[in-house]
């Protein structure tokens, strides 16, 4: 920073002097000056009782007429002074009024902007240079100014000479936001850009699709899961069936995707394959084949279809009914041999079916033979011996009672 005077030497503080008299013209101050006031009476008349004013309103009092040391100026700096004094002569004292003086603080240099070449927006590996740029003024060319940078809170590069910071390989985690400052040598002016956010963009790797399951029936329900390992989001995900587009999917903060449907026919089987992609790059899975079971297996029961399975257990339920049967209704079977006169032996057999009534049936009382014989029945008649006489070969005849 440059410190100048315009006139008194011995003002103890030196730097920019506005002199505050009717005749003041406006006075041109940059950014990091030392501003200084000073009241000059008309043909250097000594003033006492001495008032300073910015825009109108009291800044200080000095009796004796001392400078006004304003500090570093600033934008803010800026505006209308003016002081009021008394003067003394020989005889008498008079009052004073320098009249206004404009003060117009220049900025010293533009505030700063952070810009990314080639791009803010790169691939990962690929190199990127940020730059700090601004322009002093043009009667402060000469001025020096220093430069740092910033990221969320560190710092990568403190007050260098140098307005650009490289970074030969961009990685993920040098995406971020970042800001730089520019300040004077001596630090009294320091301006800051606004953020800027680097995005490094990961390419994704490979996708990897999942069936469950992989194997299935019509009716039933198939999830397709595609996920990969690494890559920036957003991701977008496509699912294929043969080379047909199914359905897309955004994953505004990366992980996986899925698409659960229902199979309707045997044409949902097939080839599956999954599509991840970014600004970067796109990857294409392995494809993962889908098998639908035989509709007509799992269709409604045809005739010979439903008895297969139902054919062992209606054999065991007719085993056990007659088994039931045999109990509830006892055979008992007698012989009868009689012999007639032609000395041909007969032998008759008789067969009573017994019914035994149930335990819980109330009957009337009966003589025990009329239980007995409830029906009889000559199942068969034959002889012991066959006749020679063909014509006589065994009579059967049934007869039931």
């Amino acid at each position: 920073m440059l410190l100048w005077t315009v006139a008194l030497l011995f003002v103890p503080c030196v730097g920019k002097i506005v002199w505050l008299s009717p005749q003041a013209q406006p006075q041109l101050v940059f950014e990091g000056d030392i501003l200084i006031l000073r009241c000059r009476g008309r043909k250097n008349a000594a003033l006492s009782h001495v008032k300073f004013y910015r825009d109108g309103k009291f800044l200080h009092f000095s009796m004796e007429n001392q400078p006004l040391l304003l500090g570093t100026a600033t934008a803010n700096s800026s505006g209308w002074y003016n002081c009021t004094g008394r003067v003394k002569y020989p005889r008498n004292m008079d009052s004073w009024d320098s009249g206004t003086a404009m003060v117009q603080v220049q900025e010293l240099f533009l505030p700063p902007v952070l810009t990314a070449l080639p791009s803010h927006e790169l691939c990962e590996g690929s190199p990127v240079t940020l730059r700090c740029q601004t322009k002093l003024h043009s009667q402060k060319s000469a001025s020096r100014l220093l430069f740092s940078f910033h990221k969320e809170g560190r710092t990568l590069k403190n007050r260098s000479s140098r307005p650009e910071l490289r970074i030969p390989a961009a990685k993920e985690g040098d995406a971020g936001l970042y800001w730089c400052k520019a300040s004077s040598e001596g630090g009294q002016i320091q301006k800051r850009s606004p953020q800027l956010e680097l995005r490094v963009w990961a390419p994704v790797s490979r996708p990897l699709l999942t069936l469950r399951p992989t194997s299935l029936a019509v009716g039933d329900e198939v999830e397709l899961l595609c996920e990969v390992q690494r890559g920036s989001p957003p991701i977008l995900y496509s699912f294929h069936l043969n080379g047909d587009i199914l359905r897309n999917h955004v994953a505004p903060h990366g992980g996986p995707a899925s698409c659960l449907f229902r199979v309707t026919s045997e044409q949902d089987a097939g080839n599956y394959s999954c599509e991840a992609g970014n600004r970067v790059s796109r990857e294409t899975s392995e494809p993962e084949t889908l098998s639908v079971d035989d509709p007509q297996v799992l269709s409604a029961p045809t005739s010979s279809n439903w008895l297969v399975p139902w054919l062992p257990a209606s054999l065991l339920a007719m085993m056990v009914i007659a088994v039931a049967l045999l109990g509830y209704c006892r055979p008992w079977r007698k012989n009868v041999y009689h012999q007639n006169e032609n000395n041909e032996g007969v032998i008759y057999s008789e067969i009573h079916t017994i019914t035994i009534p149930r335990e819980h049936e109330a009957r009337p009382a009966q003589p025990a033979q009329q239980e007995k014989d409830i029906s009889v029945i000559y199942a068969e008649v034959r002889h012991p011996q066959l006749s020679k006489n063909p014509d006589k070969g065994l009579n059967r005849r049934s007869t039931i009672h």
